[in-house]
C-alpha cells in the first residue's frame, strides 16, 4: 500500500500504545510499518533532502501531534507512553484521528495558535497530508526547480565565450584542473556554438578528460550521431575519458549508445547542467537561508529527566 500521512498513523500510534508501556521511536516505526504492510521499498523511501526516511519522518510527526493534545507523554528520553486522557480516547473507539479531532484538546489549541503566531493564519486543514518538513521540501523543491529552468533560458541566450567562462568556472569548483588559470589554458578552444577542449581530471594532472560543450537551440534533443562524432574525435586522440555539455538534452539513442562503449563519456544536459550550476554556485546567489535544528539529547543527558524531546 501507499505511505500513510501522518494523520492516518495518528490513531494506530494511539492503539500501539495502549498497552500502557513505554515505547521507543524506532520500535514503533517497525511495528507500524508492519501494521500498514509496507514494503522494504516504501518503508526506505527518503524525503527529498535524502535525511530521513519519509514514513520515520510521518511516525514522528504523529507523536508530536499527540503529545500536544496530550494524549501522548514522555517519561524519558527518546520514549513515549500513552497518558489517561489517551486511554480515555481510545476507550471511545474513534473512528479515526486527525488534526480536526484534536482541536476538542486545549493544549492542542494553544500549540497551534502558538505556530499561527510564527507563521501567520494557517489551518490544520491547509497542512493537509503533508508534515511540516514534507511541505517545506516540497516548497524548495519547486523554487529550485524553477531556480533550474531560468538558468538554462540564461545560459541558452548566452554568447560562445561566455558560454565558454561558465563551463570552466563549474569544472573548477567540482575539483577538476586545478585553478581557474590552469582550466582557461588547457579549455581554450571556442567552437561552433560552443567549446571544445582538454581538462585535467584532478590537480596532479594524472589523467585527461576532453570536454565538447554545446548551446542546442534546436527543438529535437541531441541524438546518436552527435555522439558518435565526439567518440569519433576521442579516439582520435586515443583518450579515455569525455564529458558533453549540452543546454539541450539527449535522445535515448544516444544515452544508450555511451553505455555501449568502452571509452567512458559522460552526458550533461540542460537540467543537469543547472543543478551543477546551483550545487556549486556557479551563476547563483544566496537570497534566504534557513536552518532546520533538533534537540540535542547528548547535550541534555540523564540529567535532563523527562525533558519533551522533538526529533522531527
Amino acid at each position: 500500500m501507499a505511505i500513510p500521512d501522518f494523520q492516518s498513523i495518528m490513531l494506530p500510534l494511539l492503539a500501539l500504545t495502549g498497552d500502557g508501556q513505554i515505547h521507543e521511536i524506532h520500535d514503533a516505526t517497525n511495528q507500524l510499518a508492519e501494521h500498514f504492510s509496507l514494503s522494504e521499498e516504501e518503508q526506505a523511501k527518503l524525503l527529498p533532502s535524502g535525511q530521513q526516511p519519509v514514513f520515520y519522518n510521518r511516525v514522528g510527526w504523529a507523536r508530536t501531534y499527540l503529545k500536544k493534545a496530550g494524549l501522548l507523554e514522555d517519561p524519558k528520553r527518546g520514549c513515549f507512553k500513552i497518558t489517561e486522557r489517551g486511554n480515555q480516547v481510545l476507550a471511545r473507539n474513534p473512528a479515526k484521528i486527525d488534526m480536526g479531532f484534536l482541536r476538542q484538546f486545549p493544549e492542542y489549541i494553544e500549540f497551534r495558535e502558538a505556530v499561527r503566531d510564527h507563521e501567520g493564519e494557517i489551518r490544520d486543514e491547509d497542512l493537509g497530508e503533508l508534515t511540516p518538513e514534507e511541505a517545506l521540501e516540497n516548497a524548495y523543491q519547486k523554487i529550485r526547480t524553477d531556480l533550474s529552468e531560468s538558468l538554462i533560458r540564461y545560459v541558452t541566450n548566452s554568447t560562445p565565450g561566455f558560454f565558454e567562462k561558465l563551463v570552466v568556472e563549474l569544472l573548477v569548483k567540482m575539483g577538476y584542473g586545478g585553478s581557474q588559470r590552469d582550466a582557461a589554458r588547457v579549455v581554450g578552444q571556442s567552437g561552433d556554438e560552443g567549446i571544445d577542449g582538454i581538462i585535467d581530471e584532478d590537480r596532479l594532472g594524472l589523467d585527461s578528460i576532453y570536454i565538447q560543450a554545446k548551446k542546442w537551440r534546436k527543438a529535437a534533443p541531441i541524438g546518436r550521431p552527435e555522439i558518435q562524432k565526439f567518440v569519433g574525435a576521442l579516439q582520435g586522440k586515443r583518450a579515455k575519458k569525455g564529458i558533453f555539455i549540452t543546454t539541450a538534452r539527449f535522445s535515448a539513442e544516444a544515452r544508450d549508445y555511451v553505455n555501449s562503449i568502452d571509452i567512458k563519456v559522460v552526458l550533461i544536459d540542460g537540467t543537469r547542467l543547472a543543478e551543477l550550476m546551483i550545487d556549486h554556485g556557479v551563476g547563483v546567489t544566496t537570497s534566504t537561508t534557513y536552518e532546520l535544528k533538533d534537540v540535542d539529547t547528548d547535550y541534555f543527558g540523564e540529567g535532563s529527566g523527562g525533558a519533551e524531546e522533538d526529533e522531527e
